[in-house]
């Protein structure tokens, strides 16, 4: 019997999540070898406009649990939504993004289906016998271990951010589901009375395609300006590394590393940054990194795939500036 995949498209103040597109990807090559098909599910508030924009990303049904309850994240009442869609839909897998918002559902919604769960997935297939097998990240990345799931138990996996490409879109329009959301005395125990973001409205470092990162080097929370310009231009987000961080350069919630956030984004700016193991451990699954350094010697140089010997006050404002006069043009 074929069986479906379930994907949670997170939305953020009207405003799809890229991972969650992303894991809608992972979920149409898992539904290419189960037969099966690919749902997605929506919760929030006012959510027929983000339902138009899933049209054609390979979903073939939407689930939608619109109230103004879960109009602002809660984690109580948006597990319980996602439950309801989840059994609805009666999927074999569930997917989401290892985002802040999935870190939070997944254990939860694994507990209440009694299922299997793995997290910051980087790779998703199946065994012989059709079942779950993820492949996930250890040891601050230095090695890898594959995930095996109970073929009885429903299998949930959250995605790493920018592992899979965004759906390429032209397929049909999905079929809506609206379901009512559930409301329980309980889930009164947690009150979201404002959402405050660290770091203003500026992108997570581990959501972002683009990171410009910084480093003590740069010597003052100021000078950061000349990366926080670079990160505009290529609309990427600002990274740190700990020793900026430490110095109150930045926040914390900014900091790449083995202490910090593990980033996998399309492209990666080292400026004025050694390469210290710790570092390295929380961005070398980048797939593109550049490194801006005046020593040559600096070890970020050994895992970066272009390098500039050079003072990062030069060099970065430089590539500001060449990469608005390419967009000009």
């Amino acid at each position: 019997m074929t069986k479906d995949v379930f994907v949670f498209v997170e939305q953020r103040d009207g405003t799809i999540l890229p991972g969650g597109l992303q894991a809608i990807t992972a979920g149409s090559e898992l539904a290419g070898k189960t037969g099966g098909r690919v749902v997605v599910g929506l919760v929030g508030q006012d959510l027929g406009a983000l339902a138009d924009k899933l049209d054609g990303s390979g979903a073939a049904v939407t689930y939608l649990t619109d109230d103004g309850a879960l109009a602002d994240y809660n984690v109580l009442k948006y597990t319980r939504a996602l439950v309801g869609q989840i059994e609805k839909a009666d999927p074999q897998i569930v997917l989401m993004a290892s985002s802040s918002m999935g870190r939070d559902l997944a254990p939860r919604v694994a507990i209440r289906l009694g299922g299997g769960l793995a997290t910051d997935c980087v790779e998703l297939g199946l065994d012989d016998a059709g079942t779950l097998v993820v492949k996930r990240s250890i040891y601050a990345g230095k090695a890898t271990n594959n995930v095996h799931f109970n073929a009885s138990k429903i299998q949930i996996a959250s995605v790493r951010p920018n592992t899979y490409a965004a759906p390429e879109g032209g397929g049909s329009p999905a079929e809506r589901v609206e379901l009512p959301c559930a409301a329980d005395a309980s889930d009164d125990r947690q009150v979201t009375k404002e959402i405050a973001r660290t770091g203003g409205g500026e992108k997570d470092v581990t959501e972002a395609a683009i990171i410009v990162s910084g480093g003590r080097s740069l010597k003052n929370e100021d000078n950061f300006k000349i990366i926080a310009e670079l990160a505009a231009v290529l609309d990427g987000a600002v990274g740190a590394s700990r020793a900026a961080c430490d110095a109150g350069y930045q926040p914390h919630s900014r900091q790449v590393g083995l202490t910090g956030k593990t980033v996998t984004p399309q492209l990666y700016f080292a400026c004025g940054i050694s390469g210290a193991i710790q570092h390295l451990a929380g961005m070398r699954g980048s797939r593109r990194i550049v490194a801006i350094n005046t020593d040559v010697e600096a070890p970020i140089f050994k895992v970066a795939d272009y390098g500039i010997v050079g003072d990062l006050f030069e060099v970065v404002p430089a590539v500001t500036e060449a990469i608005k006069q390419a967009k000009a043009g």
